[in-house]
């Protein structure tokens, strides 16, 4: 299964790191990253592969977010499907 990963907030070291360690820990593979800082604002958005993760998938919706306070910005995953649906036009 794959997945859309988004983060946004204020800018500063380590947001990357944290982000990809959370998902290395449980097994998610990075197939696509854009990121990008307008002033100080950090926004970054991934495709993810999750056919290795044992986890399941609201558990790992919920590590994200906690990672995510943790370091003051905010971390969504959704699943393709639900993405590609809610950004139809």
């Amino acid at each position: 299964m794959r997945a859309v990963i988004t983060v946004i907030g204020c800018d500063k070291i380590g947001i990357i790191a944290g982000v990809t360690a959370e998902l290395a820990n449980d097994n998610i593979n990075i197939l696509n990253i854009s990121q990008a800082l307008m002033d100080n604002l950090f926004t970054m958005i991934m495709m993810v592969d999750m056919s290795e993760c044992s986890q399941p998938f609201a558990e790992v919706s919920d590590r994200l977010k906690s990672c995510g306070q943790q370091m003051g910005v905010e971390i969504r995953i959704q699943k393709e499907e639900i993405f590609d649906s809610m950004h139809r036009i």
